[in-house]
């Protein structure tokens, strides 16, 4: 359907430039002393048209020309990137499939290839990850290996990486549990005692609002009923 569009759109512009210039008998006169020159109206605007695309199409060819470096150096980190992330993949498969000769290998390509990528103009946005991973790959097969050294050396590396990795999640830490009567009608100066909310709810006032009722729960033990002895009959 857009093919059709545009092909009737460039059936109708067709029509109205040949009935433009069929019909048009202007002239333009150029006065250049001692000569004379009479031009067409038509051959004056197809000669400004293409004159405009000749320069359109020079200018968009010296900016290609002269962005050739930076797309080469483009070219090229993305080939290095590709490097890296192959010999990653295969660092990962290698180790899954015992082979830990060759995963090793592979991880520390990996981490070669990711040291490269360092000083380039656009480096790398998951960097850190990488070479944690890279390095987690090869403390395995270290330890499979039974190669103590390379593998304290590399989790040690992959534990520094991921410490100072700024887009790690932090987790908050937990509150510790308080034994501090609730705040509110329920709330006591005596210290708090072994079970606070119950005590000290036991001292609060008879109109006790609602939220009190929640944090002022008896403890389960007490709410059971304790079982009666009954004498077995003989």
């Amino acid at each position: 359907m857009r093919a059709a569009l545009w092909f009737v759109a460039l059936f109708g512009i067709a029509v109205a430039v040949a009935l433009f210039a069929g019909n048009n008998q202007g002239t333009i006169t150029v006065f250049w002393p001692p000569y004379r020159i009479d031009l067409s109206l038509n051959l004056v605007l197809l000669i400004l048209v293409g004159g405009f695309t000749l320069v359109h199409v020079a200018l968009r060819a010296l900016a290609a020309l002269l962005d050739l470096p930076v797309q080469a150096g483009r070219w090229r980190q993305q080939q290095k990137e590709r490097a890296m992330h192959v010999a990653l993949l295969d660092g990962l498969s290698h180790l899954t499939a015992g082979r830990f000769i060759r995963a090793r290998k592979a991880a520390e390509a990996a981490i070669g290839h990711e040291k490269a990528l360092v000083g380039t103009a656009e480096p790398l946005a998951h960097a850190v990850q990488v070479r944690a991973l890279a390095h987690l790959i090869a403390a395995e097969s270290a330890h499979a290996l039974q190669d103590r050294a390379a593998r304290e050396r590399h989790l040690q590396q992959a534990l520094e990486q991921t410490a100072t990795n700024p887009s790690a999640p932090r987790r908050k830490p937990a509150k510790a549990p308080s034994c501090a009567p609730p705040v509110g009608p329920c709330r006591t100066a005596m210290r708090p005692p072994r079970w606070p909310c119950w005590n000290s709810c036991r001292r609060a006032p008879p109109a006790a609002p609602w939220h009190c009722a929640p944090a002022c729960a008896p403890p389960a033990w007490r709410s059971r009923p304790r079982p009666r002895w009954k004498p077995r009959a003989c």
